[in-house]
């Protein structure tokens, strides 16, 4: 739940709390969705790890009113046709090859949105009631419950966007097969003979985001948006304290006549221990490039250019449409 969604937006860095305005606003802030005029559906597919690993995403989002949309947003990432090697040798201590299986280890999301204008000019806000379902073949599985806030207020050319992640804090409460959990204590002699903590949280974030757009010659837009990413933990951000870890994303996009974009990011900066306990700044640049026609978008993005930092490198696709051209 913390790779993203849609190329254009990974292509900046998912620096986009304060600018999203279609169905992608579901994940990165729901206050988005309330600048909706149509029905919108979204599809993405990315893989890492040589296509190991699979990533895929599908949106819808609908307006209810000239002030009012609600949308639903599916994600799943998953290693299928992993082997289980468990059961590789019998009882006789012989090795039988016709005793592996196949499982998947399995993470899907949904997230139900829905999100209003306020009264106040320029001032929306959105909620996320997230579901989290991860499956590791018949061994473990899991359900998690997480809820998320947003907010974009816009004032003169300037957008601003909160985003407040897991503000209940996420719980993931797993339960094991304790048969195949012994299978696994029983396959090396002192290997992985403790059973796994039976519950998981995920800790707030908050991501504050603020953009302007420049307009050159009406048919150039240059749009630009820092967003600043607070963890209410300790780890290898940029700034790092006990009680806060703060990490910057900064992304734009060039668009011509609202037909070709390109565009690029830079975020997640990371201080990594090297080997002989020295300190080094690694950072994730990421590109894109869009094309909009008739309702139809297609957008493609690389992350992670030049395997800069211990994210995960990947090119993405995606592809979103309005609705409305289906009527016409």
């Amino acid at each position: 739940m913390n790779i993203g969604v849609d190329a254009a937006a990974l292509g900046m860095s998912g620096a986009v709390t304060a600018t999203t305005n279609d169905v992608n606003s579901g994940y990165w802030n729901p206050a988005g969705l309330a600048h909706l005029q149509d029905n919108q559906l979204a599809l993405m597919h990315s893989s890492y790890f040589a296509n190991i690993a699979n990533y895929n995403y599908a949106a819808f989002a609908m307006p209810l009113d000239d002030r009012s949309a609600v949308g639903i947003s599916m994600i799943r990432f998953g290693v299928d046709d992993i082997l289980d090697t468990s059961q590789l040798i019998d009882q006789q201590g012989n090795i039988n090859y016709d005793r592996i299986n196949l499982f998947s280890a399995v993470d899907y999301g949904i997230i139900l949105s829905c999100a209003r204008k306020l009264p106040i000019s320029g001032l929306n806000y959105g909620v996320n009631a997230k579901i989290i379902r991860r499956i590791i073949g018949d061994f473990a599985t899991s359900w998690g419950f997480g809820l998320d806030l947003g907010i974009q207020f816009e004032h003169k050319n300037w957008k601003f966007g909160l985003m407040a992640r897991d503000i209940t804090t996420t719980t993931n409460a797993w339960s094991f097969d304790d048969d195949r959990l012994q299978d696994i204590q029983n396959a090396i002699p002192g290997q992985n003979q403790e059973e796994p903590e039976a519950t998981e949280l995920t800790l707030p974030k908050l991501q504050l985001g603020i953009a302007k757009t420049f307009v050159f010659d009406y048919d150039y837009a240059l749009k630009v948006e820092m967003d600043l990413i607070a963890r209410f933990e300790q780890n290898n951000d940029l700034v790092a304290t006990s009680f806060v870890s703060i990490n910057p994303a900064l992304g734009f996009e060039l668009g011509y006549i609202d037909l070709v974009y390109l565009r690029g990011g830079v975020g997640n900066f990371q201080n990594e221990i090297q080997f002989d306990n020295s300190e080094t700044l690694t950072f994730q640049p990421n590109l894109g490039i869009g094309f909009k026609y008739n309702g139809i978008a297609i957008d493609y993005a690389i992350t992670d250019i030049g395997d800069q930092s211990v994210a995960l490198y990947s090119n993405v696709f995606s592809l979103k449409v309005d609705l409305e051209i289906f009527r016409r």
